[in-house]
């Protein structure tokens, strides 16, 4: 397949490393010092999963028009921007967007395209917290989508070298639940490149497995600080994530996906993480955006809708935001500036 990774951070780095490596096809999109050290030296793979270290000459380029002028239209673009980052990025993509191709969001939390062929009461409206003039609708056609729920570990840890640190796991599916030829295409690809990819018959259930630990844990980690296995550590801590837990599976219900497992079972799950640096704590120690909206305001909206009471959620929501402010990562209410 002609594969474009759009977003060379550590998911987007493993998965052009590693699809390039089963002999696909890869360009990447990227910038800055990490484009330019792609572009003099090749992507560097360090491969703690496979026991492996490969450098792979990717063709890299900052512009999506000069990678679609040089190397043609992709089969396959795979977005593995931060949450926030796409609304600003997808009217870009336009020059790598065929007919046939297919776009696979590789993301957190709760996907804009939800609602797509979601066949409920709010079939194909956007959520307000994700896309709010439903612009990310406007700008690439929902059909190019495939969903994906990613539980695997990269990190960038120098310009143009990513460390594929665990997990093997792609769950990928349609967003009408359909077993569509392209999504079989897709995951063979990503089989090809050793991970263990799933098509997944309701990809909005996989999607909320995987929400309702980050909707606890993340926030909570951004303020107390804590790694994975110090929150399971803490009892009284560990009442604010079943309290939060509990309300957004709450939510998951109302919209057709209960949860099969306990809040305590699923701590148990994170618990497997040992002492993993949550996604939203790495992003508040280097003072970039958190994934707020993705992983709590985007829920916060579904209950809200479904007149759901969330007040353990609000509550951290608006303490994560208030921290975010004190660091200057969002601009103080009062000044409107960022510190």
């Amino acid at each position: 397949m002609k594969i474009c990774i759009v977003g060379a951070g550590g998911i987007g780095a493993t998965l052009a490393a590693r699809l390039a490596l089963a002999g696909h096809d890869v360009s990447v999109l990227a910038r800055n010092a990490h484009l330019h050290a792609i572009q003099a030296q090749g992507l560097r793979l360090v491969d703690l999963v496979n026991a492996g270290e490969h450098t792979l000459p990717l063709a890299a380029s900052a512009d999506p028009a000069e990678l679609a002028r040089k190397h043609g239209t992709p089969d396959l673009v795979i977005i593995g921007l931060k949450a926030h980052a796409i609304g600003a990025m997808l009217p870009c993509l336009a020059p790598l967007i065929g007919p046939q191709t297919v776009v696979v969001p590789a993301i957190n939390g709760l996907p804009w395209w939800y609602f797509h062929r979601e066949g409920g009461d709010l079939d194909g409206t956007a959520v307000r917290a994700l896309d709010p003039q439903a612009q990310m609708f406007a700008t690439l056609d929902p059909d190019h989508l495939l969903g994906c729920v990613v539980h695997i570990a990269a990190e960038v840890r120098a310009p143009g070298s990513v460390h594929y640190t665990g997990g093997r796991r792609l769950i990928v599916g349609e967003p009408d639940r359909s077993d569509s030829p392209r999504l079989q295409a897709v995951c063979g690809a990503l089989r090809e490149a050793g991970f263990d990819a799933v098509a997944s018959a309701d990809i909005r259930h996989d999607v909320w497995v995987k929400l309702i630990g980050n909707l606890s844990f993340n926030p909570v980690a951004a303020l107390t600080g804590y790694l994975m296995n110090q929150i399971c550590a803490d009892d009284s801590v560990l009442d604010v994530i079943r309290a939060v837990m509990h309300e957004g599976m709450a939510v998951s219900a109302a919209y057709g996906q209960p949860m099969q497992m306990t809040a305590d079972q699923r701590i148990d799950l994170a618990r497997q993480l040992g002492a993993a640096r949550i996604s939203m704590l790495q992003d508040l120690e280097q003072r970039r955006p958190l994934e707020l909206d993705a992983i709590v305001g985007a829920v916060l909206e579904l209950g809200a809708h479904r007149q759901i009471a969330m007040p353990a959620t609000r509550l951290v929501h608006a303490l994560t935001i208030g921290r975010c402010r004190a660091l200057g990562i969002l601009p103080d209410p009062v000044t409107g500036d960022r510190t």
